[in-house]
Formats: structure tokens, sequence, C-alpha cells
């Protein structure tokens, strides 16, 4: 068990990837992008905390579910016990996908310093990735804000050493 700095959790989202989706959204994000519809999310001392088993007991309420989202706040700043939620999920047969205002180099490149961003990433079927840009807001994109936001599938990017863009 981990504890997670929680801004909230929703037990059934269709806009947060495909399918029927379990999100969590983590307090706290360093980026503040102008626009962000979760910008209360942006303040690292507010939310509440939460175990990460609790977060698996609400997931496995629904048979429904297709998959489970990380978003924000910003998921990379809380790595460590998102992998431990992550892996708890896989083992589970749940798909994962992550948005993070990091993009794909970015948390690649700090892997080093920070091991725990990579060994979430690693767990991510998916990350879309890169801070929402106001001035390249884009309603027709599916799970995007911003237009220069890509769906990156992680185990082909890891394997290619690059960012490998994909739709959903």
């Amino acid at each position: 068990m981990a504890t997670l700095r929680l801004a909230g959790v929703v037990k059934e989202s269709i806009v947060d990837g495909p399918g029927i989706r379990f999100t969590v959204f983590v307090q706290g994000c360093p980026h503040h992008c102008y626009g962000c519809h979760n910008a209360q999310t942006h303040d690292f001392s507010g939310g509440y905390d939460c175990d990460t088993d609790r977060v698996i007991e609400e997931i496995e309420k629904n048979p429904l579910l297709s998959g489970v989202t990380f978003s924000g706040g910003e998921p990379f700043c809380q790595a460590k016990a998102l992998a431990e939620l992550a892996k708890e999920i896989k083992s589970r047969g749940y798909n994962l996908i992550t948005y993070s205002g990091y993009t794909f180099e970015q948390i690649c490149q700090d892997s080093e310093t920070h091991p725990e961003r990579m060994e979430l990433l690693k767990l991510c079927d998916y990350l879309i990735d890169g801070k929402f840009v106001m001035e390249k807001k884009d309603l027709t994109l599916h799970f995007r804000g911003s237009s220069n936001q890509r769906i990156i599938d992680v185990a082909k990017s890891l394997e290619a050493k690059k960012a490998v863009v994909t739709e959903l």
C-alpha cells in the first residue's frame, strides 16, 4: 500500500480514453498551464490523502470498466505511488493511460535522476503527453485538449527509443 495525494476520482469516464474508465486525478502540478481545465489540482497542498488499496477496491466494484486513467495534476510527480497502483491495475487486466504535461522525451531524459518516473512510464499502455497550450486548443481532438499533445504508444516507443504517436 502507498499513499497518494488526490484531487478526486471519476468512477465512470468516457472522456479520458476509450471505453468506460476509472480516472484518478492526482493533486499537485508544476506546469500551471494557462487554461487548464483542472486548475484546482495545481496546489500540491490541496486535495486529500488516499491509499492505493482503497483505489483498487473502488476499481474492482465496477465490472464494466475497460481501463484506468491517471490524470491530474501531474501524475509523474507521484510516480512511485502510482507505479505501485499501476502494477495492481495491470495485474487485474486493465489497460492504463496516463496524462502528463511532461513529454515522453523529458520523462526518458530524467530517468536517471527520477527512476520512479520511468518505472511508471513502463507500466503505461499509452501516454498523452505535453502541456496544454491555449493557442493550440482544439475541441475536435480525441482525448487531448491542444494540438501539441500526443498519444504515445509506450511499449512501441520504448522499443524504438523514440516517441511512436498513435490514435485511440
